[in-house]
């Protein structure tokens, strides 16, 4: 991460949506990584008992170094206890209410110095999405939540017919922010990278190392009957050319056919200023780098796309 800095996402969604079974899964796969999940209160967010080691007042002790954090009305107050922990959380996950509106909970932490919001993750309930957002008393809500999102996760889709599918997947572009993504999914298994993003490479860099455990995942069955990731996502190592045109590169990752859901990387400007690039759904965000931060080697963009989408080709010789 940026020094000083803790990037924060927030994970929202209508009430059984499926944000608790995401949450535990991603912790299952923090591979290092010191996550810090806040929520409202801990009775409406159900950590798997296997992962959680201790508990001290308002604060889980989670395996690997991760902590759950209960924060009730003062969400503030509480992120700032989590950012002076020893050692810092490498990553805030912010899990909100199923009737609160994410953007509203983003603007409140932006508020903090040394945090910064990588995106709004939004978890949706295939099966109930369109007749929730019909809904007279709920429907509005429902209806700003899509368009606060960063990037979709259409959960539960087991429970929905191929016609029915479809026709989400030609409704969604109609309700939310244009370039928005929207992953498919089965009991919120995702890629972690997806959603936690590539922090834990930040000190040694986007490497092999990075990109060949999203391989693996991208491998690795996910139960059955679901189909192995691979045949939902693809990855790719960028090594881009210096100097690069940022504005070229950043149309081109977030055009409606490029397929591209997560990105980070570094890049050198056409003035010569080193940035770091971080990416989720339709947000993205440009780093100005001091001249001895980021990591040596070429400038290069670990992106992970849709299968059958994705076009690696507009992102070349940007």
């Amino acid at each position: 991460m940026t020094a000083g800095v803790t990037p924060t996402l927030i994970v929202g969604g209508y009430l059984g949506a499926g944000k608790t079974t995401l949450v535990n899964h991603l912790l299952r796969h923090a591979d290092g990584r010191r996550i810090a999940v806040m929520v409202n209160d801990f009775g409406e967010l159900t950590i798997d008992a296997d992962l959680i080691e201790g508990a001290e007042g308002s604060v889980l002790a989670l395996a690997g170094g991760c902590v759950c954090c209960s924060f009730g009305s003062d969400l503030l107050g509480a992120l700032q206890d989590v950012l002076q922990r020893q050692p810092p959380p490498d990553l805030i996950l912010i899990e909100t209410s199923g009737v609160a509106l994410p953007a509203a909970v983003a603007r409140s932490a932006r508020l903090l110095p040394g945090l910064s919001i990588d995106g709004i993750v939004l978890m949706l309930d295939a099966e109930t999405v369109r007749q929730r957002s019909a809904d007279p008393y709920v429907g509005d809500l429902v209806r700003q939540q899509l368009l606060d999102a960063d990037l979709l996760i259409l959960n539960k889709t087991e429970l929905c017919s191929p016609t029915q599918l479809a026709e989400l997947n030609a409704w969604l572009p109609t309700m939310t922010t244009p370039c928005t993504p929207v992953v498919p999914a089965k009991q919120a298994r995702v890629p972690p990278e997806l959603v936690l993003g590539f922090h834990a490479g930040l000190s040694t860099g986007l490497d092999a190392t990075t990109g060949d455990a999203l391989a693996r995942w991208a491998a690795q069955p996910i139960g059955q009957p679901l189909a192995p990731a691979s045949d939902r996502f693809v990855n790719e190592l960028l090594m881009l050319a210096a100097p690069t045109d940022p504005q070229q590169l950043l149309a081109s990752l977030t055009a409606p056919d490029s397929g591209v859901v997560r990105a980070k990387g570094w890049l050198t400007d056409l003035a010569g200023q080193r940035h770091l690039l971080q990416q989720v759904g339709r947000r993205i965000e440009l780093l100005p780098l001091a001249p001895d931060a980021g990591p040596s080697g070429p400038d290069r963009l670990l992106v992970i796309g849709l299968a059958g989408v994705y076009r690696g080709d507009l992102l070349q010789n940007k």
